[in-house]
């Protein structure tokens, strides 16, 4: 296995595998979507999941939005899946937010934090409240509580709560996909970003979008993302099996390297 952390008392792998393939959230264009996800059958996933597992990663993470992602998440834990899954909240078909936790918890999520888009949301509109409630109903069921945030503000305005046990960073805030605008941005700026928002933040973090959605070297993307975050941080990585089949196990090769 790759080398773990004590993340918020649970045993996790530096890297995690995420699930932006799966659902066909390229953040290229939609050519690449479509593509990405009538590969990603449900049995693709569990393939996926399989040789994450053999490969070295112990932690999957997905949302609870899309809908063949959350039935096979479902059916991987009840079928005794060995991984930890990490829920990403965002509403999908519950009917508010404190469902949609129960959801998770009852399905078997080891953690789980609120969706970036949806946070930043509540950034923009100053609703301390409601974050308060959804993190103090969450940690009444017994699970880390972590929020995601593509705006740094966002995370040094919940950080100043001192409500959460965990961040989820992106690499990228890529632009008008989470905020109307003009397309899909990736500034290479915004890796520094939030580096320095992750060093500034004393608990633990998972990294994402580290590659840039594949617009980076893995080698190169990866190498600066562990240089630059805490050491007990991890980085959330969604691997394209569609693209190279090996992406799995060469992606740990890669962080096995790197971290030895």
């Amino acid at each position: 296995m790759l080398p773990t952390v004590d993340f918020c008392g649970i045993q996790m792998t530096r890297l995690l595998i995420g699930a932006n393939p799966f659902g066909g959230f390229s953040h290229q264009n939609r050519e690449r979507d479509a593509f990405m996800r009538n590969f990603h059958t449900p049995e693709q996933i569990l393939i996926t999941w399989d040789r994450a597992w053999k490969a070295g990663i112990n932690t999957f993470v997905t949302n609870t939005e899309t809908k063949h992602v959350v039935a096979t998440t479902k059916k991987y834990i009840a079928e005794g899946g060995p991984m930890n899954w990490i829920g990403q909240l965002g509403k999908g078909e519950f009917p508010n937010m404190e469902s949609t936790i129960d959801f998770a918890v009852q399905t078997g999520c080891k953690a789980l934090f609120f969706h970036g888009g949806i946070m930043d949301r509540l950034f923009k509109e100053n609703d301390e409240r409601t974050v308060r409630a959804w993190v103090e109903h969450a940690k009444a069921k017994g699970v880390p509580v972590g929020i995601a945030g593509h705006s740094p503000k966002t995370h040094i305005w919940v950080n100043k709560m001192d409500i959460v046990d965990f961040h989820v960073v992106p690499f990228f805030n890529c632009g008008s996909l989470h905020d109307a605008g003009g397309g899909e941005h990736f500034w290479i700026e915004d890796m520094q970003r939030a580096v320095d928002v992750i060093q500034s933040i004393t608990k633990p973090c998972i990294a994402y979008k580290v590659l840039g959605a594949g617009r980076i070297d893995a080698y190169m993307g990866l190498g600066f993302a562990y240089r630059n975050i805490k050491p007990g941080d991890v980085i959330n990585l969604g691997m394209n099996r569609a693209d190279n089949d090996n992406i799995v196990e060469e992606d740990v090769r890669i962080v096995a390297e790197l971290l030895k």
